[in-house]
């Protein structure tokens, strides 16, 4: 019997599934996406972002298709195939197209060495200290209060050392950077912990309130966002302790996300 959530909605809805259909024909870049997963949307904004011709691919990896394996062993989104060449791991994918697209402006790292090691520190921040945090409090049982406000208070805590770091309106200030494009996809799916969980933006502070909605208001970010009622359906699976992803076994086991 295939995982429940192998039967998410199949392909991208409401402004995102435009963006689909603007990305058909073949290019250089063939980018495997999973319309629902925020990992693969730091990626997909990322391309939106730079103006970076790609092939669209919806794949579904919780059926995981032998082509998709091939590209990705893992059989994990996003990945991308560069002129034969795959390559896998949003983080990694990030900095690959900053360094294989330099001509394609923004861009999303700073010019200033100081700056984009400050970039990567933060971005290990929120690897380290945001997701799993952010995961922990939707996985967190109404019946276990204690390990749901532990969670709360983790992320709270995370966010809060964030905020004092940002500019305003983005981490850098004016540009829009990678730490931006790496936090947004929780922030845009923020509402699941705030209507489930308890967690409150404003609780965070005042400034937060401010980045998050400079943040989802980002036109790359609406790009490439489906519709809310499907990314709810998901979430529904982690609210009640069922979800299957990789993610999902990683923070039941208490092991770092893959």
């Amino acid at each position: 019997m295939a995982p429940p959530d192998a039967n998410i909605h199949p392909v991208a809805t409401g402004r995102a599934a435009e963006t689909v259909a603007q990305h058909q024909d073949p290019q250089d870049l063939t980018f495997y996406s999973g319309w629902f997963c925020p990992f693969n949307q730091r990626v997909w904004i990322a391309l939106e972002e730079k103006g970076i011709p790609y092939q669209y691919k919806e794949v579904n990896p919780y059926k995981k298709e032998e082509h998709f394996l091939r590209i990705n062993p893992r059989g994990l989104v996003p990945a991308v195939e560069y002129r034969g060449k795959a390559i896998y791991e949003s983080l990694v994918l990030l900095e690959f197209l900053e360094d294989t697209y330099p001509s394609h402006k923004p861009s999303l790292l700073p010019s200033d060495p100081y700056e984009r090691a400050r970039q990567r520190i933060w971005i290990d921040h929120i690897s380290k200290a945001v997701v799993p945090a952010w995961m922990r409090l939707v996985m967190a049982q109404p019946n276990e209060p204690e390990k749901l406000q532990t969670a709360l208070n983790e992320l709270y805590e995370g966010l809060r050392k964030l905020q004092h770091e940002v500019k305003g309106p983005y981490f850098a200030g004016e540009q829009f950077t990678l730490v931006d494009v790496v936090l947004v996809p929780w922030v845009t799916r923020d509402n699941i912990s705030a209507e489930h969980r308890g967690y409150k933006r404003e609780d965070v502070g005042a400034g937060w309130v401010k980045y998050a909605e400079a943040l989802e208001t980002r036109d790359s970010v609406l790009k490439t966002t489906s519709e809310q009622d499907k990314i709810q359906v998901l979430y529904d699976r982690y609210l009640r302790g069922e979800a299957q992803s990789e993610a999902a076994k990683a923070i039941r086991a208490g092991r770092p996300l893959p």
